[in-house]
């Protein structure tokens, strides 16, 4: 009879009624999660994306740019994977350096290098 008194009896709470296991509102939140996914992250880098590649497809001799590594040149030739950048006099000779395009990071407007 001691251990009636510190315990009280626990009843058994009656079976409510079963939840619908696959409903509307239940898919609602990652729907919209991976509408809200699209939009914020996906999209944008796809655009980024195909800018950059426009870019580098108009890439062409005499255009001033700067790479990836921050080094700045002007376009002195241009082949299918590389391109070579003037980047400082020596002399009379240029110094010349081969990139590859995807190093391409943007390109300057007209005249921005001028000790080239």
């Amino acid at each position: 009879m001691e251990t009636e008194l510190l315990i009280s009896p626990a009843y058994a709470q009656t079976a409510g009624a079963a939840a619908n296991a696959f409903s509307i509102e239940s898919m609602a939140l990652p729907a919209v999660l991976v509408v809200v996914f699209y939009f914020l992250l996906l999209r944008p880098q796809q655009k980024r994306a195909k800018e950059q590649k426009a870019m580098i497809d108009a890439i062409k001799s005499g255009d001033e740019v700067i790479t990836a590594g921050g080094v700045l040149g002007k376009v002195t030739k241009v082949s299918d994977h590389y391109i070579t950048l003037e980047v400082a006099q020596a002399g009379n000779a240029p110094v010349e350096l081969m990139v590859q395009k995807s190093a391409l990071q943007t390109v300057l407007p007209k005249g921005t290098l001028k000790s080239i």
